[in-house]
């Protein structure tokens, strides 16, 4: 049985006092970025948030969004919003880029 490191733990698992983020305070993040993507580093971001969040919320909200793909860090650190609808409905029912794991 392999074990986790501290390196192999995200945010929320390694830090005690992170909160767990209401669903209204996800998508609020997440409208902003949308909003102002490419705009604003992650501390940045944080500061500029229309209602106030704790940093540890934050942290575990930044890392959810970049887990499902919403969001990616370009090459000096601004965070973009990258997930588009329109791109999901064109290549959704497409057979040849199906996910098969055999």
């Amino acid at each position: 049985m392999k074990t986790k490191t501290v390196k192999d733990k995200n945010y929320f698992e390694s830090n005690e006092i992170a909160r767990s983020p209401t669903l209204q305070t996800v998508l609020m993040v997440e409208k902003f970025i949308d909003d102002n993507s490419g705009e604003y580093k992650k501390t940045e971001l944080f500061n500029k948030l229309p209602k106030k969040v704790m940093w540890q919320t934050f942290q575990v909200i930044m890392e959810y969004l970049e887990s499902i793909n919403k969001i990616a860090y370009d090459n000096e650190g601004y965070v973009v919003y990258i997930w588009s609808p329109e791109l999901y409905e064109k290549y959704k029912d497409r057979k040849d880029l199906e996910w098969n794991p055999e």
